[in-house]
């Protein structure tokens, strides 16, 4: 039987996104995974982008005490070690990956596994949306200020462009980004040194305003109050720190030695942000640089800094910030690689439905790219794209992570002590990033909940709320299911198990038929719900089938998409689980053959095997178990794919006969 031919959307798919991926490629985790350099641009940009916004909001929130700028850097720097020190601790302990929710999850419990990963997921959805922002208020600095009018359209764009490269795949999507990343750095790193080059030949007056300025803020707000305003300047320079934590999250997109490659990666991150952070804001005191209305806060730096260079200055300055401008979409790039991945790993958990851990033919989480690009694109509308308001929504969710993150570290190495090596050190380092965090995590949330922060907490909260009705729905749908595999223990019997058995088995060895009539049933394991179908199918139509063949395709998702090992464990796992089946009829007296694939999607997969299958039994009759719930509600049909009924319709258009068996639980 000829394989139909792919649909014009199935073509045209193809010729945006690219072609499938076989999952029997022994280079495919080569081709996809990312070496330190490409991780730092692909993982890395959201941190080092922060550096646009960051030091700006910190900056501004001096007021008239800049030089007070000085003691704020320092803090951040010191904070930016802290925090990639204690993940380095966490990518050690989780090699596989671990993100703020598998380590929530793991050390402190599931429930606040969920509330980690929720509040990343909003975290993830707005680091693509202000990365974006920013962008386009970058970009449009250097341009004359009725140009503004085109910056929703810009950042919508940039949505649209970063969800289809990351459709493609990770390795395609930050590939072309290098060049324009390094240059990102290169641009800015000269601007620093240039600033602290040229006026190092002044470097006791610089001493002496710093002087001035502190003693000047003491006598009109005191010791306390200046010291309350280095904390607030610190606090809102809280977007500065996040974006540490996307390489613990991204682990399994990373090049062997994966676990090396993670702290190679995040050592590059600390090393620039904080290069960059202090950088920025001695340059902004070195320049005086004050807010302009229209341009970033680096945009003045820049034309401060060339305003002598002439016609080479313009061209400068405009390189800078589309560097600028492109690095903060790079940066975009964290949501749609970290997002999709935090979400499905709850999907595993069934905090949320599980098809968001399903896997295209490209191997990426498809479901996850597509939802982070629609939410993204949905708050930039909401915002009007505006980086103040959205600076304000971006750090509180961040800092909830970080701070039971380091709190689920603090309390592994307490259990722990004494049975590892350099334990107190560990726990300091931890104990220090929680107290950092947390600190931070109440400051911020206390200083903009009524400037907007509420809304991300409600957001955050809702999420929280659904994620638990979502789960409650899953348990209590698994015990129903787990009624059914009392037939296991039965069928894993020697003794024969269907009726008439006895007989045929008696007679003679069952043999090949290929011409009788076929019964095809499709499985998942060896479990209640496929012996239900199986004996659902015998009790329909008694004697009628001769044949028997047993079809199950084991699904890659991102549960088993981790290397090649576990691919070849997913596909010998299900040949056995085949294998029982046709075990199973023999011992019954019925000629049985089982069929067996892997792939990514198991509609597709089926639709090859029947070709094959018809092939050798043209008599043959499709079958399908489908679960029929007690109450069947939208939430039912939400949260399971029913995949039985669309077999049924792809099989259908190629004339196939399938017929699905209701199994009631």
């Amino acid at each position: 039987m000829e394989a139909p031919k792919p649909s014009l959307a199935r073509r045209l798919k193809t010729l945006i996104i690219g072609g499938a991926r076989s999952p029997y490629d022994r280079t495919l985790f080569h081709k996809i995974s990312l070496i330190a350099l490409f991780a730092w641009v692909g993982l890395g940009a959201d941190g080092i982008s922060s550096s646009c916004y960051g030091p700006e909001e910190a900056f501004r929130a001096l007021h008239a005490h800049p030089h007070l700028a000085f003691f704020v850097a320092l803090a951040s720097a010191f904070t930016i070690y802290t925090i990639s020190a204690s993940y380095s601790q966490i990518i050690e302990l989780f090699p596989t990956g671990g993100g703020g929710y598998l380590v929530a999850s793991k050390l402190l419990s599931p429930n606040v596994g969920m509330v980690s990963g929720c509040a990343l997921l909003i975290d993830y959805v707005l680091t693509i949306t202000i990365s974006i922002a920013s962008g386009a208020d970058a970009i449009l600095s250097y341009f004359p200020p009725q140009w503004y009018q085109f910056k929703i359209e810009l950042a919508v764009a940039g949505v649209f462009i970063l969800t289809l490269l990351n459709l493609r795949g990770v390795k395609e999507s930050v590939a072309p980004l290098v060049p324009i990343f390094l240059t990102f750095i290169v641009t800015h790193a000269l601007v620093i040194v240039y600033a602290v080059v040229l006026h190092s030949m002044d470097l006791s007056g610089v001493i002496g305003a710093t002087r001035a300025d502190v003693q000047e803020t003491y006598y009109e707000i005191g010791f306390a109050g200046m010291f309350v305003l280095i904390l607030r300047a610190y606090s809102m320079g809280a977007g500065t720190y996040t974006g540490i934590e996307a390489v613990s999250n991204g682990i399994p997109i990373l090049r062997e030695p994966r676990v090396e490659t993670a702290k190679r990666t995040m050592h590059y991150i600390a090393f620039s942000l904080a290069f960059m952070v202090v950088g920025l804001m001695v340059a902004y005191i070195l320049y005086r640089v004050e807010p302009q209305q229209g341009k970033t806060l680096n945009a003045v730096l820049f034309e401060s800094v060339t305003r002598d260079w002439g016609d080479p200055g313009k061209v400068f300055v405009l390189v800078t910030l589309v560097s600028e401008a492109t690095i903060l979409f790079v940066a975009a790039q964290t949501g749609f690689l970290d997002g999709p991945r935090v979400l499905s790993y709850m999907a595993l958990d069934r905090w949320v439905p599980t098809r968001f851990a399903n896997l295209s033919d490209r191997f990426v989480t498809q479901n996850g790219v597509l939802i982070m690009g629609t939410a993204a694109l949905a708050m930039i509308l909401f915002s009007g794209g505006s980086v103040r308001f959205l600076v304000v929504l971006y750090s509180i969710n961040v800092f909830i992570t970080f701070t039971l993150s380091q709190l689920g570290m603090v309390r592994h190495w307490w259990e722990v002590r004494g049975k590892v090596d350099n334990w107190p050190k560990r726990i300091l380092i931890n104990g220090v990033g929680l107290i950092l965090t947390a600190f931070i995590l109440v400051s911020v949330t206390i200083l903009k909940f009524n400037e907007g922060g509420w809304i991300t907490l409600f957001i955050t909260g809702t999420l929280i709320v659904l994620a638990v009705i979502i789960k409650r729905h899953y348990d209590a749908a698994f015990k129903l299911l787990r009624k059914l595999d009392d037939l296991v223990q039965a069928a894993d019997s020697s003794e024969p198990a269907l009726p008439a058995a006895k007989e045929r088995t008696s007679a003679k060895d069952p043999r090949l038929d290929p011409k009788a009539k076929t019964a095809v049933v499709l499985v998942n394991g060896f479990n209640g719900l496929g012996l239900h179908t199986l004996f659902g199918v015998i009790r329909l139509f008694g004697e009628g089938f001769k044949n028997f063949a047993f079809v199950q395709v084991g699904v890659i998702d991102a549960g088993t998409f981790k290397g090649t090992a576990d691919i070849q464990n997913l596909d010998e796992h299900t040949k056995t689980e085949v294998n029982r089946y046709v075990e199973f009829m023999r011992r019954n007296g019925y000629y049985a053959e089982g069929f067996s694939s892997i792939g990514n999607d198991a509609v597709e997969e089926i639709t090859k095997l029947a070709s094959k299958i018809l092939e050798r039994f043209p008599n043959a009759v499709f079958f399908g178990g489908q679960l029929v719930f007690p109450n069947d509600s939208f939430l039912t049909r939400l949260l399971h794919n029913y995949i039985t009924f669309t077999i049924q319709r792809r099989l259908y258009r190629q004339g196939i006969p399938f017929i699905i068996v209701p199994v009631r639980v």
